[in-house]
């Protein structure tokens, strides 16, 4: 499903790279934690497996496509087929939560109907079916989180990349969340979690790829 080679990635041209060869393949239908203090390149790394940034060198192949060589203008073909969950949400303040979770569907040019279906079934599936028409800005923190999940999945990704989703969020949220990503994953959506926190991949353990300093150093299965 998703395989770098070699992957690095510089900013500036004499400064240290953000990541420095990685390799490392993972499977379709795998939950994998990215792991590693501030710094360590876990953003950086997500960024390139949603083409938001390229690789100063190196090659990814993702579902059997490099995305390295990929034109802009297939950039959204991609996209189409991945779930994005950030620590900050990036909810649209102006729109309703059904308007938020439509709005992936609206570029992809889905009709009407089915937009109105699947984001009903998305919200239901969070839990958030109730509040359709309430704001972000009406939502807890955790509900704002699982309306950002609910937009990740309305496209019924092949991938989810979720980058220190639980970041700001208490223990009992963050297990209704990580409940929510075992469900994705359990349908068969290959979950990538970039997190730091150990003690929610202690409670609940799976494979392990760890970076410091922009360099893989451990890779480990639970």
């Amino acid at each position: 499903m998703i395989h770098l080679y070699n992957v690095c990635k510089n900013y500036q041209k004499d400064a240290a790279s953000a990541l420095h060869n990685l390799n490392f393949k993972i499977a379709k239908g795998d939950f994998v934690y990215i792991t590693g203090p501030s710094g360590a390149g876990k953003s950086t790394l997500l960024k390139l497996l949603y083409c938001a940034e390229k690789p100063s060198r190196g090659q990814i192949l993702v579902n059997g496509k490099n995305i390295t060589r990929m034109g802009s203008s297939h950039i959204p073909q991609l996209r189409r087929h991945t779930g994005i969950v950030f620590q900050d949400f990036k909810l649209l303040d102006n729109r309703t939560l059904f308007e938020n979770v439509a709005f992936p569907l609206e570029v992809q040019g889905k009709k009407r109907f089915e937009i109105s279906n699947k984001v009903y079934q998305a919200l239901k599936h969070v839990g958030l079916h109730g509040k359709l028409q309430k704001y972000p800005l009406q939502l807890s923190g955790g509900e704002q989180q699982r309306v950002a999940i609910a937009r990740a999945l309305v496209v019924d990704p092949l991938i989810l990349l979720a980058d220190e989703p639980t970041g700001n969020l208490d223990l009992e949220v963050t297990l209704e969340i990580i409940e929510l990503f075992k469900k994705a994953n359990a349908r068969g959506t290959t979950v990538l979690l970039a997190t730091h926190d150990q003690e929610m991949i202690r409670r609940f353990p799976r494979r392990v790829i760890a970076l410091e300093n922009g360099q893989l150093v451990n890779d480990s299965a639970p």
